[in-house]
């Protein structure tokens, strides 16, 4: 096994990637901040410092959207930017090995790009393979991808939730929708802005939905959100409380809890006595919202599963992957450009 070998996971909210030679592991916010357009001006948790506070001339960007390579151009960009970070700010010794983990429901072309970011970067590169994200998934939770058992995996990422059924190491069916943490954070600006007239930031839902999201509304708790009165104008402030956020986004939390259901109902029967056995495995980073866990057990009858870290599980497989020759048969390099 190469010493330089790394793994990335390229998420919607949060770029993750790992190197084997240091063991380090990366994982910021999915943002770069251009200046004038052609300047680096902060990449990263720093950059997203800076969403909505910026002047004109500084864009601050998510080259991400719902999963796949949406600005090619500024993720580009941001890899070499966080590949230079993980190397102590220079580029690393000789040439080295990637793994990308991809969303399954995607093009082969949307795939593609995944591989070409890394292959036509300044960054050296020896062999490039993708992971499908399910499989990275199942690796990182600890469980036996190899095996004849089946298990369902919900990954509830920022833009997207991915649900997938895994066996003998593929997936047998598997269901991408476009419901995830950003829309949730969406619902909590459009209720505070109706109910209050108080137009408040992306970052200020964010917050409010750490504190307050419940998913089955079991207890009261409060918190003060801050923005901008639209009657007035001017800035105002406001106590918003966790029965608000719950009206908020109960709506999107089913379609996620219907989106499961659907794929329980298309699963054969084998594998549905497999997964009434081991459950329901939800991770992502919106895996982490208050009884989330809870409402999906009682729609569904199922057991649910949720580990520590759950926004980290698809790049500690990727890393598992990558260190354990057993598990390379799992990676694999895309099809060609369907153009070429």
């Amino acid at each position: 096994m190469a010493q330089h070998v790394y793994g990335i996971d390229l998420g919607t909210s949060n770029f993750k990637i790992f190197g084997a030679s240091n063991k380090k592991l990366i994982n910021e916010k999915n943002v770069i901040a251009i200046k004038d357009k052609k300047e680096v001006f902060d990449f990263g948790d720093m950059a997203f410092e800076m969403y909505e506070k910026a002047p004109a001339n500084i864009d601050v960007s998510f080259p991400v959207k719902y999963g796949v390579i949406a600005d090619i151009k500024n993720m580009d960009t941001l890899f070499e930017c966080f590949f230079s970070k993980l190397n102590g700010h220079h580029s690393g010794s000789g040439s080295g090995d990637f793994c990308i983990a991809v969303p399954t429901d995607i093009t082969e072309v949307e795939k593609r790009a995944f591989y070409d970011l890394v292959a036509e970067s300044k960054v050296k590169s020896k062999h490039i393979n993708v992971v499908e994200k399910p499989i990275a998934d199942a690796v990182g939770l600890g469980l036996d991808v190899d095996s004849p058992k089946g298990n369902l995996i919900v990954n509830i990422g920022a833009d997207t939730t991915e649900i997938s059924v895994i066996s003998l190491g593929g997936i047998v069916l598997s269901k991408l929708i476009k419901t995830g943490g950003t829309k949730l954070d969406e619902t909590i600006c459009n209720i505070v802005r109706k109910k209050y007239n108080l137009v408040i930031g992306h970052r200020t839902a964010e917050q409010v939905k750490i504190h307050l999201a419940d998913a089955i509304n079991s207890g009261e708790s409060k918190c003060v959100a801050f923005g901008r009165n639209i009657v007035t104008g001017l800035p105002a402030s406001r106590e918003i409380d966790s029965e608000l956020v719950y009206m908020a986004i109960q709506e999107s939390l089913y379609s996620i809890v219907d989106a499961i259901k659907v794929i329980l109902e298309r699963t054969p029967p084998e594998l549905s006595a497999d997964i009434i056995d081991t459950g329901i495995f939800l991770t992502g980073g919106s895996a982490q919202i208050k009884n989330l866990d809870t409402l999906i057990r009682k729609e569904t009858g199922l057991k649910v599963n949720v580990c520590d870290n759950p926004d980290e599980t698809v790049i500690q497989g990727v890393a598992r992957i990558l260190t354990n020759d057993k598990l390379s048969g799992l990676m694999y390099v895309p099809r060609e450009k369907q153009y070429n």
